[in-house]
């Protein structure tokens, strides 16, 4: 299985067992979970938007999204706000997006 994956600005892929190769990244524990499945742009950003409104600064909020702009959308939407993608990694249905509020 092969895999790709966005971790601190660096793409990674690996053909190894998903859990093999996820035990080697840095575990960043997820303050709070926002599923996305089925939305598409800009519902997405918006409701990532409400989310992180919510959260305080150093706080982790994974994305789950399947839009297919949704990797394009949130670099764009990071670099304007200001706040970190931590991980962003392609499964086979959904991308994994980790952002950490940063102001």
């Amino acid at each position: 299985m092969q895999n790709s994956i966005l971790l601190n600005d660096r793409f990674l892929t690996s053909t190894m067992h998903e859990t093999e190769w996820m035990t080697q990244l840095t575990d960043q524990k997820a303050d709070r979970l926002l599923d996305c499945i089925g939305l598409f742009c800009p519902m997405p950003i918006f409701k990532t938007r409400e989310e992180i409104d919510k959260m305080t600064v150093g706080e982790v909020l994974t994305v789950l999204t399947d839009d297919p702009a949704a990797e394009e959308d949130f670099r764009s939407w990071a670099k304007r706000t200001g706040h970190a993608i931590l991980e962003m990694r392609k499964e086979s249905d959904h991308t994994r997006i980790v952002i950490r509020k940063t102001k």
